[in-house]
């Protein structure tokens, strides 16, 4: 039944309440004030984020963890601007948001005012759906349309344009998201092929798993299918989201460098993929390759992106005969707490000793993060939500979305760590703030090395010549000091700079122990520097002419 409202704003409101949408990240200006002021008369959380990149950060998070969208608040186009990185990685994880920009009014728009934009042509980068709602009588369907369409598969986000004088406008009516949508399953054609494949030639076939069978549900299917036929299971190198821990089947992840990833895909001669798409690297490099599929290796996708990826592993599964098969499961295994000098392998040590049971991981360390998989791998149950799109600056925001969605589950907060190197975290410092005024159970760990350490190892392997002091400038961050815990205590949380691991061991183990946020400054080595660095760029490129088992041990030690 539709409601008559006092105006468009109060109408968009009420349709996203109660279509289920019940949380917006916001960073309002001027033609978004009607849409504040309806806020008062909801149930609708507003999360104030004083930067679009958090907000639309932050978005992607609450997704991740709550598998339905959040809504965001962006003051025109400028400000969708701000948040096109975020909304980039978003994305590229393919998660749902109802993505809400204010724009001047329509009779406006003809007078170029300073902040007047093309914004449907800025939207249109990083939005399956676009539209500028024409009237206020409109405004509750077009809404309506906006949540349907971000949770059909595959999942997306929509972008609506709110003009000042439609949000204001009297008259709007309030409508109703249809929310049941239904995917099917692969052809059985497909299923009967890969199932052929798996049966015929299991050990030499990889399973490439990606987004929505990186759950529960999907990694039962595919360790069943892997025990059944030996399969190797690999997941994407920047999994939207991925369930591991005690309890769970392990997945090894493809690694980010292309040379070890095609160590990882040697002498497979077919490549299942399921929900991702075929490996590539991140970047093209001289002389190196793009298409990390091995030459002779077959590839099947087995779910188009609007198919059930999940119902679809299970058929798989089925046609296999793997139903009753026992599917291999971690065991709890942690490491022991580290002692001495800390470094970035000892962060994620101590992590592993000592992360809370369904903890959520933000995962934005760069190199600093190698060995984090290896070390957390028999922690207790927890979720990990990597940089899908590559655009830095997403690990602080979407632990703010993370810790959100996971509020009160099962009667307690989740609490969510964020890892997120020092040059990243500059990106959205302004995260902190929101942390602290929400009260989040966040842990935020900045691996500090004092540069971007990806990029030293990228000028080595790009092949730049000539680079001298200038250049290596732009990489270094050490000249002038960012102090980190200056910055978290003027906004009220709790911090401290630790250069032990002894020291990180205590100041983590509190961070857990006592409620809110809390910042740790790790001051860490970088991972590669001087001839380590200089050296990695060749030993890399002699891995694809050493033998495979070397070349896989040599893997393991460098990203295990």
């Amino acid at each position: 039944m539709s409601i008559r409202t006092k105006n468009g704003a109060k109408a968009l409101v009420k349709t996203l309440t109660d279509s289920g949408i019940d949380t917006c990240f916001s960073n309002p200006g001027t033609s978004e004030m009607h849409f504040v002021a309806a806020l008062d008369d909801s149930n609708m959380r507003a999360v104030l984020c004083l930067f679009e990149g958090v907000a639309t950060g932050a978005a992607d998070g609450y997704a991740r963890i709550a598998n339905k969208p959040a809504s965001t608040l962006l003051h025109l186009g400028c400000g969708l601007g701000n948040g096109l990185a975020n909304l980039h990685n978003a994305r590229k994880a393919r998660v749902p948001m109802i993505n809400i920009i204010g724009d001047h009014a329509l009779y406006h728009k003809q007078y170029d005012a300073p902040l007047e934009s093309d914004i449907e042509t800025v939207a249109r980068n990083v939005s399956s759906w676009i539209r500028t709602c024409p009237s206020t009588e409109q405004l509750g369907a077009d809404t309506a349309e906006a949540i349907e369409v971000a949770q059909l598969a595959p999942q997306q986000i929509s972008t609506l344009i709110l003009p000042a004088d439609v949000s204001w406008g009297k008259g709007g009516t309030a409508a109703k998201a249809n929310l049941t949508p239904v995917a099917d399953i692969a052809a059985d054609e497909t299923i009967i092929k890969a199932a052929e494949i798996l049966k015929k030639r299991g050990k030499k076939t990889a399973i490439l798993l990606g987004r929505r069978v990186l759950l529960e549900e999907g990694l039962m299917a595919a360790s069943k299918i892997s025990e059944k036929t030996g399969a190797k299971l690999f997941c994407e190198v920047f999994p939207t989201r991925l369930e591991r821990g005690e309890g769970l089947p392990y997945v090894e992840r493809l690694a980010y460098l292309a040379e070890m990833a095609s160590v990882q895909l040697k002498g497979y001669e077919h490549l299942i993929i399921i929900d991702t798409k075929e490996p590539v690297s991140f970047f093209a490099y001289p002389g190196k390759k793009s298409y990390l599929v091995p030459k002779k290796c077959k590839v099947l996708n087995l779910v188009k992106e609007d198919e059930d990826a999940v119902g679809s592993i299970e058929a798989l599964m089925e046609a296999v005969g793997a139903q009753l098969t026992a599917p291999k499961l971690q065991a709890l295994d942690r490491p022991k707490l580290p002692t001495g000098k800390l470094n970035a392998s000892k962060v994620c040590e101590a992590l592993g000793a000592l992360m809370p049971e369904n903890a959520i991981i933000s995962d934005e360390a760069q190199t600093s993060g190698l060995k984090l998989p290896s070390f957390t791998a028999g922690s207790p149950r927890h979720d990990v939500l990597t940089l899908t799109g590559g655009a830095i600056g997403q690990g602080l925001p979407v632990a703010i979305g993370a810790a959100i969605a996971g509020e009160n589950t099962n009667g307690k907060d989740r609490p969510v760590i964020t890892l997120v190197g020092d040059g990243s975290a500059m990106y959205t410092i302004q995260s902190l703030w929101t942390m602290m005024n929400e009260n989040l159970e966040v842990t935020v760990i900045i691996l500090n090395n004092r540069s971007y350490a990806i990029l030293n190892i990228e000028l080595e392997r790009v092949g730049a010549e000539g680079a001298g002091p200038k250049a290596k400038s732009q990489l270094d961050l050490s000249k002038t000091e960012i102090d980190f815990v200056l910055m978290a205590k003027s906004m009220g949380m709790p911090a401290e700079t630790v250069s032990t691991a002894e020291e990180f061991n205590d100041a983590l183990a509190r961070a857990i122990r006592e409620p809110g946020p809390h910042l740790i400054d790790a001051i860490v080595p970088s991972e590669y520097e001087g001839l380590k660095l200089k050296f990695l760029p060749h030993v890399l490129g002699a891995m694809s002419r050493i033998p495979a088992p070397i070349a896989k041990a040599l893997k393991k030690k460098l990203a295990p």
